[in-house]
């Protein structure tokens, strides 16, 4: 079962069991997923393409969860918390900061990088690599501390 198939059967439980948050979260991710097929013609969505989906939404719910506390509503910071929490059980395990700096320590080696300048040649291969797994912005600062920029 690919991840579109798996979002829509886990739609149907939560119509069953009355869940109204994960319904209206997966309606959610389900209309940009028809939305992005839409948009490519009627072409069928590959597990990656949902994927990217499902990552840009996580940092809408990350960015509206800051925005929320900022202005005091924590109410609705707590709702897309929850938001975010249904979202991420369908992406790849987020790696912990000292795995992902295990990595990025080997890709920097590998690349030869020494300094700042060569920032771009080592996140480029990493932001593939590490897509869906890691923040590119968490990524970005672990790298500019390791080659001295931080």
């Amino acid at each position: 079962m690919n991840l579109t198939e798996r979002i829509a059967e886990d739609m149907k439980t939560a119509m069953k069991t009355g869940d109204k948050l994960r319904l209206e979260t997966l309606r959610t991710i389900r209309a940009a997923i028809l939305e992005f097929e839409k948009q490519k013609a009627g072409n069928v969505l590959s597990d990656d393409a949902a994927r990217d989906i499902l990552v840009t939404a996580a940092k809408r719910r990350r960015e509206a969860i800051e925005q929320y506390r900022d202005a005091g509503r924590d109410d609705l910071a707590d709702t897309e918390s929850k938001e975010l929490e249904i979202i991420q059980a369908y992406l790849p395990e987020q790696l912990d900061d000292d795995a992902l700096e295990t990595i990025i320590r080997e890709r920097i080696a590998t690349t030869g990088a020494s300094g700042l300048q060569d920032l771009g040649r080592v996140m480029g291969p990493l932001a593939k690599e590490l897509k869906g797994r890691a923040e590119g912005a968490k990524i970005q600062q672990i790298v500019r501390t390791l080659l001295g920029g931080a």
